[in-house]
């Protein structure tokens, strides 16, 4: 008898602001001042470095942007990511 094991990959958060604001052609810096944000919240957002997202943050960017938060946030397998090298 064969037994198959589906394993859960898992998901985690990932941030979309490097798809969102690059074809816009605004800089981090330009998008951190919009949104009267520091430079270094917002490099980390756009590298998908953030540990912790905060509501404030999040909510700045999506008005600036005027896009959605399921637009700025999105949801990834951690194996595909992580083996993207993400």
């Amino acid at each position: 008898m064969i037994r198959v094991v589906t394993l859960e990959m898992g998901k985690r958060v990932k941030s979309n602001l490097k798809t969102i604001i690059d074809p816009r052609k605004i800089s981090i810096r330009q998008l951190a001042n919009m949104a009267d944000l520091k430079f270094e919240t917002v490099r980390r957002l756009y590298n998908d470095d953030t540990k912790q997202y905060q509501r404030d943050t999040l909510g700045s960017i999506c008005e600036v942007l005027d896009i959605k938060i399921d637009e700025l946030l999105i949801l990834v397998d951690k194996e595909e990511d992580e083996e993207k090298g993400e």
